[in-house]
């Protein structure tokens, strides 16, 4: 009876991140339909979204923290619930970050418009996508799914680094766009965050199915 109880907490522990995952993501969404396609009234939906994350992130500490304490997890069911702590915190910060490039949005409507040759709108593509994928492979079990994430983040921080050197060029020459420019300055740095994010996520996952750690590139086997 004691397992069973064990293993029913274990699967709500699993069910509560795996919704918080999906408002995450939802939120995300929300946030780059603000900036890349003008829908201001999704600002509105990421504050509600936002509160739900904060308050998800506290609930899903609690229950992770009940089953180390009482339960003495082992192997794999405990790399599980050291991984679910990491994902929730994670979460919590892309949910932030969602909130920041919300906010930018709003701002930068208010702005005389500015055309930057940088290509924020395939960063936001990117970053997206490896969030996607890295929830899946948490919902799926994939490590493969989660794997293929990491190839990813290279990219995202180059375009991030370009988008800087290229708002910094546009801010020398023209100060009067130099707040639009600032936007989108901090839009491209939360997108960067995000895909950040994203990879920490798909390692803590790789870590609980196959007990490597591969974070900053290193895979040690976990006995």
């Amino acid at each position: 009876m004691t397992r069973i109880s064990f293993h029913q907490k274990l699967e709500s522990l699993r069910e509560r991140l795996l919704q918080m995952a999906g408002v995450a993501e939802q939120t995300l969404a929300f946030a780059l339909d603000a900036h890349c396609r003008g829908e201001l009234a999704a600002c509105a939906k990421v504050r509600v979204n936002e509160a739900i994350i904060n308050r998800s992130e506290r609930e899903i500490d609690q229950l992770a923290l009940d089953l180390l304490a009482m339960e003495q997890p082992m192997a794999g069911d405990l790399r599980f619930v050291l991984a679910a702590i990491k994902i929730n915190s994670d979460l919590e910060r892309v949910g932030d970050q969602s909130m920041t490039i919300a906010l930018l949005a709003e701002e930068l409507a208010g702005s005389q418009p500015c055309d930057f040759p940088v290509d924020i709108p395939r960063m936001a593509e990117l970053s997206m996508a490896m969030v996607r994928k890295a929830l899946q492979a948490l919902t799926d079990r994939d490590a493969e799914l989660a794997a293929s994430v990491l190839a990813m983040d290279d990219a995202v921080d180059e375009m991030n680094r370009r988008a800087k050197t290229v708002l910094l060029e546009c801010i020398a020459k023209d100060s009067t766009a130099a707040r639009s420019a600032i936007n989108l300055l901090f839009i491209s740095r939360s997108l960067e965050r995000i895909a950040d994010h994203a990879t920490n996520m798909a390692e803590d996952v790789i870590f609980w199915l196959r007990g490597a750690d591969v974070r900053h590139g290193y895979a040690l086997r976990v006995q």
